[in-house]
């Protein structure tokens, strides 16, 4: 890729933000001339527009195996989370629960509601047992919400274990997970079969920016965090973006339709992108949780490092000027200069946590990419390491 028609740009940031997959983008073009009505009127054009929005609800709920009428869509991860959080609280009160490794747009609004926080074994996952002492600790859980894939290790949760947990030991209480980073990786009708509500997005997964969905199992009542208009069944006012939403659909369509394989492209992309930084800075390189070959409980295009001797904000301002762009953590928080909370919570001393560096890969990339990488990373700690770390 070509940027500022000079510097050759190497992507390694998908976890961040996925670029638009071409059949999203004809399919969002395509909307956008056809449906500039307002899907709630009662015109022919109006009907129209409704009409291709119902049909990208049906795609979404085809790829987690649920009813169309759970699909609530959103202006991204972000609020469907608040949404699933502070929606649910609001009609029932109670305390919710999450846990300590959660994207800030679950951690803060149960923080802020006085939840509680279960934390992270050493892999970067909520161990059933944790979860089952911090609930028989309460007794009036209303949710639970549990992160599918983390968004800075890439590890994954398992699910249905942990949602058999909070059926044993808080019945009366509703599961929900932050499901941003998971489409991609697993099957998320299986793993979400008990869980709730669950919230994803398209712009992890080649679709647009501001696109989003909330899934909210039938019969369940949550306040609108909106306030407005009757839009989504009452649950989150606002005129639908039909292009938006049929751009969204379409990605997560491909997506669906070709995890397998890329799983397998992805896993393998990158264990060798591993490996090449342990081959080229020995033991100064730490993979965090990803193994060879492990594409079912680390996601397949998360590969986070922690390197000795380096600070993350000098690495990835050099990456920068070399054309690579990676992460340090979530880029909720890449420029923050705190470590992070997940590697916190995982038991990873502040000090050690200051060298990660989250390198993320995605569905536009390629062989070059982690060849480049290897080229222009062990050169930048070397770099760092000779000159004090950064």
């Amino acid at each position: 890729m070509v940027v500022d028609g000079t510097t050759s740009e190497i992507y390694l940031d998908h976890a961040a933000s996925t670029p638009v997959r071409p059949e999203a983008r004809t399919a969002w073009l395509a909307a956008a001339d056809t449906h500039h009505a307002n899907p709630t009127g009662a015109h022919k054009a109006a009907r129209d527009a409704r009409r291709a929005l119902d049909d990208a609800r049906d795609v979404l709920a085809a790829a987690l195996d649920r009813p169309s009428a759970e699909v609530v869509f959103t202006s991204g991860g972000s609020e469907a989370d608040n949404l699933a959080v502070r929606g649910v609280l609001a009609v029932r009160g109670g305390t919710a629960v999450c846990s300590a490794g959660e994207h800030h747009a679950v951690l803060e609004p149960v923080e802020h509601a006085g939840g509680v926080t279960v934390g992270l074994d050493a892999a970067g996952r909520v161990a059933p047992d944790a979860l089952a002492a911090v609930l028989d600790g309460l007794d009036d859980v209303t949710i639970v919400s549990l992160i599918a894939v983390n968004n800075e290790t890439g590890a994954i949760n398992d699910l249905p274990a942990l949602a058999a947990v909070v059926r044993d030991r808080a019945p009366g209480a509703l599961v929900h997970t932050d499901a941003v980073q998971a489409v991609s990786w697993m099957d998320l009708a299986a793993a979400t079969a008990d869980v709730d509500l669950v919230s994803i997005t398209g712009h992890k997964l080649g679709g647009p920016i501001g696109t989003g969905a909330l899934f909210v199992r039938n019969g369940i009542d949550l306040a609108a965090q909106i306030l407005g208009g009757g839009q989504e069944r009452g649950r989150r006012a606002g005129t639908p973006d039909v292009a938006g939403a049929v751009a969204f659909a379409e990605a997560v369509r491909r997506t669906v339709e070709r995890r397998p394989a890329e799983v397998g492209r992805l896993g393998a992309l990158r264990d060798r992108l591993i490996a090449g930084l342990e081959d080229e800075l020995g033991d100064g390189v730490v993979a965090t949780v990803a193994r060879p070959g492990d594409t079912d409980s680390v996601a397949a295009g998360i590969a986070h490092v922690i390197l000795a001797g380096v600070e993350a904000e000098a690495l990835l301002f050099l990456l920068d000027q070399e054309g690579l762009r990676a992460s340090a953590a979530s880029s909720c928080s890449s420029g923050a200069q705190d470590p992070s909370h997940v590697l916190a919570a995982m038991g990873v001393a502040r000090e050690v946590a200051q060298g990660s560096l989250r390198l993320s890969l995605g569905w536009s990339s390629t062989e070059i990419d982690v060849d480049r990488a290897l080229e222009i990373i062990p050169a930048a700690v070397r770099h760092l390491r000779a000159h004090g770390g950064g």
